[in-house]
């Protein structure tokens, strides 16, 4: 009796020091050895294990891996924190929840609500999220086009003051509910339509709670340097951090000249501004036929610019305009310009306009082209991608200290259309061809560009490091296979060299298939967290809020 006692006593006395473990409950759910750790701050790999508990990362250094639950041998391969892809259009989510083209690229939290279009009612959008099993992390930013049309249709004009009160009172809102910033799409309806201060009060607004504003510019052409001065004006009037959407060159006149619009980046940094850009991997972009005709054309909707269109004299001056620009930017006609999906004719897609006018018309001058892309215009418009920029221009951008990795991309249906490659393989590529291949940046500066970088930009203060403590979002991949197989022509094909995807500690990825797993969550901005339950549930706050989207609609 007495032995037993003792005994009892020891072993109560060592397991409150930690030192008896054995054959109990696992310590950890995860345990990844063997691994090159990439922390995400740029700083040179280690070999070490990472644990992981309760969707946390809570040892890093070098330990064996226990009694865990799950272990994984990652000998030989990168562990990264998971990547934050900054500029994705991904309300389609619920669609698609597995999320996969971005998961088997390593994306493992997307922010969304990019070049002005949002879910106007954020918290409504984010509470979604949680209630919906998804493979990956969403967070949101309020958009300026859709608070704008909410607010005042697509008309051509000016706020009232009232307007202007009512469409910031909605930014205000957003942030509160967990957006991590304000968009603007000043290429596209109705935010085209604003001018500087309109913009610069709403996007006070948001900077009032911690919100960045990211800013698909005015024009990336040949007046890129005034709208990037643009973008970097709101972020200075507003007192707030500024991220440059998919910054470029989209006009051939200008090809070579990325040093002067990086200057003018560096130049605001170097007078305490925080600015950033953001770049996919790519010489081409994609966004809507319609963005190529002139905004004035099809102000008020597309009944609007059809009416327009069938009037002789504008139809003219719209000819003129698209004339005008094509010269201006450096393009002879519209063979840039690759249809990524038609509707009314799918056998248009992955042919550019060029070819469609021959096929379609017998020509292909200028002339018809253009009213090849009217017709098309009248009947829904296309998704199209543009080849109209500078790989020496996307080198010289990626090698920025102050470049994040993104895609521009949304959640692809697997097979449908012929979508830009970048949804598919744009962080694999930038592994694979520009970090092993050219060499354009180190591999762990290329990860901090993917992870810490957007953490810190967008006040995700939990993502974006292996460190203990933060979220386990976990990449595993071989440096020396990754890379992207999605081409222009044959653009649905996953990434590969990623054997391990791991989001908020559960293994949504194993190397061949998606798991089924979907431990994804909805990641809410400063504003949410300054919002007491207290405050916002007061009579005077919470229904003359929500009374602002019944009124605005």
């Amino acid at each position: 009796m007495r032995i037993t006692s003792l005994t009892l006593i020891v072993v109560l006395f060592l397991s409150s020091f930690g030192y008896v473990s054995a054959q109990t409950a696992p310590q950890y759910d995860l345990v990844i050895i063997n691994g090159k750790i990439i922390d995400g701050t740029g700083n040179p790999w280690f070999t070490g294990s990472v644990a992981v508990k309760d969707g946390k990362i809570v040892r890093v250094g070098w330990f064996d891996a226990g009694n865990a639950k799950q272990v994984i041998d990652a000998k030989g391969q990168m562990v990264a924190p998971g990547f934050i892809d900054v500029h994705a259009h991904t309300e389609n989510v619920f669609d698609h929840p597995d999320a996969e083209n971005f998961i088997r690229m390593g994306v493992t939290t997307l922010i969304t609500g990019n070049c002005g279009g949002s879910h106007v009612n954020v918290g409504e959008f984010l509470d979604r999220i949680n209630e919906t099993p998804l493979a990956i992390n969403i967070s949101t930013l309020i958009g300026h086009n859709s608070v704008r049309q909410q607010v005042m249709g697509l008309d051509n004009r000016a706020p009232t003051a009232e307007e202007q009160k009512k469409m910031n009172e909605l930014v205000e809102l957003a942030m509160l509910d967990g957006a991590v910033g304000f968009s603007t799409g000043l290429i596209y309806l109705p935010g085209t339509f604003s001018e500087t201060p309109e913009v610069v009060e709403l996007a006070k607004a948001a900077s009032k709670y911690g919100g960045t504003y990211a800013s698909h510019i005015r024009n990336e052409g040949v007046g890129v340097f005034d709208a990037i001065k643009e973008a970097i004006n709101i972020g200075e009037q507003a007192n707030m951090p500024v991220d440059i959407s998919h910054f470029k060159i989209s006009a051939k006149s200008l090809w070579g000249q990325s040093h002067k619009t990086l200057q003018l980046v560096r130049d605001a940094r170097n007078r305490g501004l925080s600015v950033t850009v953001d770049q996919y991997a790519y010489p081409a972009s994609s966004t809507s036929l319609d963005a190529r005709l002139p905004s004035w054309a099809i102000a008020g909707g597309r009944e609007e610019g059809k009416k327009r269109m069938a009037d002789p004299e504008t139809r003219a001056k719209i000819i003129a305009d698209l004339k005008k620009s094509r010269a201006e930017a450096g393009f002879a006609d519209f063979s840039d310009a690759f249809v990524a999906s038609y509707r009314p004719n799918p056998e248009f897609n992955g042919k550019n306009i060029k070819q469609i006018t021959m096929e379609v018309r017998g020509k292909d001058d200028l002339d018809s082209q253009i009213e090849q892309v009217f017709e098309m215009y009248e009947k829904g418009g296309a998704s199209m991608v543009y080849q109209v920029m500078s790989e020496e221009d996307v080198k010289r951008i990626m090698a920025e200290p102050f470049t994040m990795i993104a895609s521009d991309s949304g959640v692809r249906t697997f097979g449908s259309g012929v979508p830009h490659p970048r949804g598919y393989g744009n962080n694999a590529r930038v592994l694979g061809r520009y970090v092993r291949d050219l060499k354009i940046v180190n591999l762990e500066d290329a990860i901090r560009k993917m992870t810490s970088l957007p953490a810190n930009t967008f006040g995700l203060r939990d993502r974006g490091q292996i460190r203990e403590g933060f979220a386990a979002d976990i990449v595993i991949f071989d440096e020396k296979t990754v890379g992207d197989n999605a081409t222009f022509e044959k653009p649905h094909q996953y990434a590969q060299g990623f054997s391990h995807i791991v989001v908020n500690g559960g293994h949504v990825y194993d190397g061949s298939k998606m798991t089924g797993v979907k431990t994804g969550q909805s990641i809410r901005g400063n504003g949410y967290k300054q919002k007491t339950s207290a405050q916002w549930n007061t009579p005077s706050v919470r229904p003359e809020m929500t009374r602002l989207f019944l009124s605005a609609r």
